[in-house]
């Protein structure tokens, strides 16, 4: 018998309701960056249950294979692993090719921008940013949250 991942654990505890909401990683080597982009996801309203930091893309590879993660939000330009590499790392790995990243960035020209979606980016939102923008990307990449007790 093979042994299950984290995720197929997780995907069926998720299926039987037994999950609370969103897990998300904000990578970024600003901590102000950091801590406005958690303040933004909590201002969003939607249920996350739980917000991860790293401070550049090996570390969030790290974080990414103990913890479960529903989305990634990382920044672009870092130091150790850029958010380039932190893509290219997560796309040749069987285990987190499937979790969307979002790139926050003050990058924004069409031809980054192209570039991106082609290493397969979910979403690209630019800096400065509001909690309805991170809002918007959330429902657009993972769905609406169906939970009827909530208003």
């Amino acid at each position: 018998m093979e042994s299950e991942s984290i995720y197929d654990v997780y995907q069926q505890e998720s299926q039987k309701g037994l999950t609370m909401g969103y897990s998300i990683l904000v990578v970024d080597d600003s901590e102000t960056i950091r801590t406005v982009l958690k303040r933004a996801l909590e201002m969003t309203r939607l249920p996350i249950e739980c917000v991860l930091e790293a401070e550049n893309g090996t570390h969030a590879l790290e974080v990414l294979h103990n913890k479960w993660v529903d989305m990634v939000f990382s920044d672009i330009h870092m130091p150790v692993l850029n958010g380039i590499g932190l893509l290219e790392n997560m796309s040749k790995d069987p285990e987190l090719r499937d979790i969307p990243v979002v790139i926050v960035s003050t990058e924004g020209s069409a031809t980054r921008i192209a570039e991106l979606e082609q290493k397969g980016i979910k979403g690209y939102l630019r800096k400065p940013f509001t909690p309805e923008r991170i809002r918007d990307s959330i429902i657009q990449t993972l769905g609406a949250w169906d939970d009827t007790e909530k208003n």
